[in-house]
């Protein structure tokens, strides 16, 4: 172990060591985060899969707009409000979409469905010894492990033929959802001292519907609850080749590896509290409300306790109200227009209710109360992360899984931003980093 001293001084070196003078930035005009000084995202790249669109550039400012979400040229109201219109799941439609570009016919669906029902099941003996014999707290680092593990049992998994990548890809979009509720399961036996339940795939399940039947003991579900989940899934399946996670999976892609390393790449960039894992942040925060808030129907409550996250008095001390506010959108997350539109129909007449109407209330009072405080008048919309976290807690889905779930709904945009990054790209992704450090004359070991 390392005594309290030796602990001080390595994190006074860590810190002093890997620290950089803020002021560099500006001298060397560059851009952190690869970020524009007006927010905006430094342009990396060209995409056919997805538009995030959430503002215009007039005369060289920066104009708020009702947000849109694009999927290979189809907006996502029309792709949601259909499946909704007739009563079917999505999700896989989404998915056949990102992968091949275009929409597929009800046969085409139905076949492309099946395949996917076909994949779920894992290599002979994978779960007792990738899951079982290592049981992980983390779910997200259990199922990237998982992702790299697959590699093992392919038996060409250096095969970049383009059909070779799709049969991958499949494969596990297929699996994930499976690998994912079996490590909640033994993390519930092994950490939680709770019993784990292990029931049989239904090849006639679409994913959503197999993932409430895998993590509820009696593997029972309603069939607005499963297509609530798919409603979800279909807004998180992708989000433009800027974000975090496709970043990473482009960037690794762009190097020639192998699709199971860019895949679980991207698992671990989405992990970040920073990106997906900000969730998590959400739900802690509508919780601490919940508790410090005794009337949830008191404006004027709600708002004071808010005031006190605003100005760093309560919750994490940040400042932050998490779940409001994006990089891109700025009137409004189309995501969450839709996800707080079914959430709402979902909780009317139950114990939600309630809470519905409090974050409801949060997303209404947090603009205002960021001009009073802050001085801010920045345009300010709910994200997604302001309804997803609510959505699975009506959903009975545990919050272990609301990161992961996140990651199972994307591997389909990561997947299809892999295929154009290795058809189009063509050259491995590598911006500049500038030195700073001085030089400096080296010293024997004797005389420092």
């Amino acid at each position: 172990m390392v005594n309290d001293t030796a602990r001080k001084l390595l994190c006074q070196q860590f810190v002093k060591n890997n620290t950089i003078d803020p002021g560099y930035y500006d001298r060397y005009s560059v851009k952190r985060g690869l970020r524009n000084a007006d927010g905006t995202g430094v342009t990396a790249g060209l995409t056919n899969i997805c538009n995030v669109h959430g503002y215009v550039v007039n005369e060289g400012e920066k104009m708020p707009i009702e947000g849109q979400l694009i999927y290979r040229g189809y907006n996502i109201n029309d792709l949601v409000g259909n499946a909704v219109k007739e009563n079917r799941f999505g999700f896989e439609e989404i998915v056949y979409l990102l992968l091949l570009g275009e929409l597929p016919k009800k046969d085409e669906l139905a076949a492309f469905r099946h395949m996917i029902a076909e994949n779920r099941p894992l290599p002979a003996d994978f779960f007792s010894d990738m899951i079982l014999k290592a049981p992980s707290k983390d779910i997200m680092n259990k199922m990237s492990r998982s992702i790299l593990a697959l590699y093992s049992y392919d038996d060409n998994p250096e095969n970049r033929a383009p059909e070779y990548e799709m049969a991958t890809a499949i494969s596990i979009i297929s699996k994930l959802p499976y690998i994912m509720t079996l490590a909640y399961q033994v993390k519930k036996r092994t950490f939680d001292n709770q019993t784990m339940f292990l029931h049989p795939l239904d090849p006639d399940h679409s994913t959503a519907e197999m993932i409430l039947a895998a993590i509820r003991p009696d593997r029972k579900f309603t069939d607005d609850e499963a297509k609530l989940l798919d409603l979800l899934m279909m807004l998180h399946a992708e989000h433009g080749g800027g974000n975090n996670s496709t970043f990473a999976c482009r960037v690794l892609t762009s190097s020639g590896t192998d699709p199971y390393s860019a895949y679980s790449a991207a698992i671990g960039s989405l992990k970040g509290p920073k990106h997906g894992g900000a969730n998590i942040k959400v739900s802690a925060m509508q919780e601490c409300v919940k508790q410090h808030v005794s009337n949830w129907d008191d404006e004027g409550e709600v708002a004071d306790f808010l005031t006190k996250i605003l100005k760093k008095e309560a919750f994490d001390k940040s400042g932050l109200i998490y779940g409001m506010g994006h990089a891109v959108y700025t009137l409004s997350d189309p995501r969450a227009v839709i996800l707080k539109a079914n959430a709402k129909r979902m909780a009317e007449g139950t114990e939600f209710e309630k809470e519905y109407r409090l974050l409801e209330t949060i997303e209404r009072l947090t603009p205002e109360l960021f001009l009073k405080i802050k001085g801010s008048d920045k345009a300010m919309c709910a994200n997604v992360d302001m309804y997803s976290g609510f959505v699975y807690r009506m959903l009975g889905v545990p919050q272990d899984l609301f990161t992961p779930m996140f990651a199972v709904s994307r591997m389909p945009g990561w997947c299809a931003h892999r295929f154009e990054e290795l058809v189009t790209g063509k050259r491995i992704i590598r911006p500049a980093y500038k030195a700073v450090a001085k030089e400096r004359a080296y010293v024997p070991i004797n005389d420092r």
